[in-house]
């Protein structure tokens, strides 16, 4: 008897996803549970497994191939030589090469509605849910903090939208998302007759809204597309290449523009003067070595960040446009942008306030090295209130980092450099790190941005008040 495996619903709000590599070959045998398939969504890098055991007659898609959930990806046949022993623990099957030829077209299904959830819209790459069914493993190759960011309500004073009728096609995810946003689905429905909504619709809605002159229209007001000016021929001054964006350059590009363009962004700089910090970093490096754990003054910042956060929780907290209520969150995790080949991704230390220096430094490094190598779990990429990120390596003198929605806040790291600083009347150089804070200002107001990024300049020139918090 042959089987169809179909793409399973990866989670909420992810519809399809590209082909990064065929794990198996037409007749090869596999056993049940298999890694057969690697999906590229939005949000990761899965590793589908397939339920059935038996000899694979046929494989319906090929590398490089946009599959949606439902598509058919492989026809496997029982058979009696396909009862093949589990392999040893811990072992992994070998991964085939990827069929090549032509892709088959993929018969697709319906999807069926994602489970409904609180939480990160699935607009954010960052820290949007993807609840994987089975035993789907997930590596990560989701979007940098400063691109991770999904679209915003435009005013602090607009309505929430009107109750969406039951009869607008449209899932979980798209429905929340159009929530939190303060968009009327009626709306995008009317702009959209006729098709099932997806968050994409929202979001070209949104745009579209905003793209209207003078002002954005009233909700409820339908509008088109927004169509981009067409390209010049480029090729007339010289040779070029067209490469195709992938779905995660294509994901950050919508989330970057909706964020952009609807949340009030207001970046406050500073510098502190870690002079005083850097020695005790260099005092305790060998100490820390010890333990295998490298010391860096991102720890020492992410410390200052909790200790600063407990005393301005307003910077841990999110904007429910729909009920128009500030959500304050009574936990402490922090993001922090690691630098990898597929961008920059963001994995979560968890209850920073809870923890010293050093242990803080010890899980930063283990979290950093599995993003490095794809290998992060996605839990570990969820839940921050907070981000940092860190160009001071690759240098700069400041920037501004984009926020990290559904996060009020992120502050950025330039580059420490050494500095002429008058000091009891005389002139000595000085270590200083310059320090970029960027927040939503529909929840933060100057004032407060000033304090909160003054009080981490404080703690970090006087790193025994780090010591001394739990």
């Amino acid at each position: 008897m042959a089987r169809e495996f179909k793409l399973p619903d990866l989670g909420e709000g992810v519809e399809a996803g590209d082909v990064v590599q065929v794990m198996v070959a037409e007749g090869d045998v596999i056993r049940a549970e298999q890694p057969v398939i690697e999906i590229e969504t939005d949000k990761a890098v899965v590793e589908v497994p397939c339920p059935y055991a038996g000899r694979v007659a046929r494989v319906h898609v090929s590398k490089g191939q946009k599959v949606k959930v439902g598509a058919v990806l492989l026809t496997v046949e029982d058979q009696a030589t396909a009862d093949v022993a589990p392999p040893p623990a811990g072992s992994t099957p070998a991964s085939k090469p990827p069929v090549q030829g032509k892709p088959e077209p993929s018969p697709v299904s319906k999807p069926a509605p994602a489970a409904a959830g609180t939480g990160a819209s699935a607009a954010t790459a960052a820290s949007a849910p993807l609840a994987a069914s089975g035993d789907i493993s997930v590596r990560s190759a989701t979007p940098p903090a400063s691109s991770a960011v999904a679209a915003s309500s435009a005013t602090d004073s607009s309505p929430s939208p009107p109750p969406v009728s039951r009869e607008v096609p449209a899932g979980p995810g798209t429905r929340r998302l159009a929530r939190e946003l303060g968009v009327d689905l009626n709306a995008v429905a009317a702009a959209n007759p006729g098709v099932r909504l997806t968050e994409e619709h929202v979001k070209a809605w949104v745009k579209a809204t905003l793209s209207s002159a003078p002002t954005a229209p009233a909700a409820g007001v339908a509008a088109g597309p927004v169509v981009a000016p067409a390209l010049p021929d480029f090729s007339q001054w010289g040779p070029v290449e067209r490469v195709p964006m992938t779905t995660l350059q294509k994901k950050t590009a919508d989330n970057l523009s909706a964020g952009w363009a609807l949340a009030p962004h207001v970046t406050q700089f500073d510098e502190a003067d870690v002079t005083d910090l850097e020695e005790l970093r260099r005092k305790y490096t060998a100490r820390a070595g010890e333990q295998a754990v490298k010391l860096t003054i991102t720890a020492f910042v992410l410390k200052a960040v909790a200790i600063a956060i407990r005393e301005h929780p307003r910077f841990a907290a999110s904007l429910d446009t729909a009920t128009q209520e500030i959500v304050y969150k009574k936990y402490c995790h922090i993001g922090v942008a690691v630098d990898t080949p597929a961008g920059l991704i963001v994995p979560v230390v968890r209850d920073v306030d809870t923890k010293g220096v050093l242990r803080i430094a010890s899980e930063m490094n283990a979290l950093a090295e599995r993003t490095r190598q794809r290998k992060v779990a996605l839990e570990e990429l969820r839940g921050g209130v907070f981000t940092v990120t860190n160009l001071g390596g690759i240098g700069g003198t400041a920037f501004t980092p984009v926020i990290n929605y559904p996060e009020v806040a992120i502050l950025g790291l330039a580059r420490t450099r050494q500095q002429p600083v008058v000091r009891g009347g005389a002139v000595v150089p000085r270590l200083i790190l310059p320090l970029c804070l960027s927040y939503d200002h529909r929840v933060i107001n100057g004032a407060d941005g000033a304090r909160f990024i003054r009080r981490v300049s404080t703690l970090l020139e006087s790193p025994e008040l780090l010591l001394l918090e739990p």
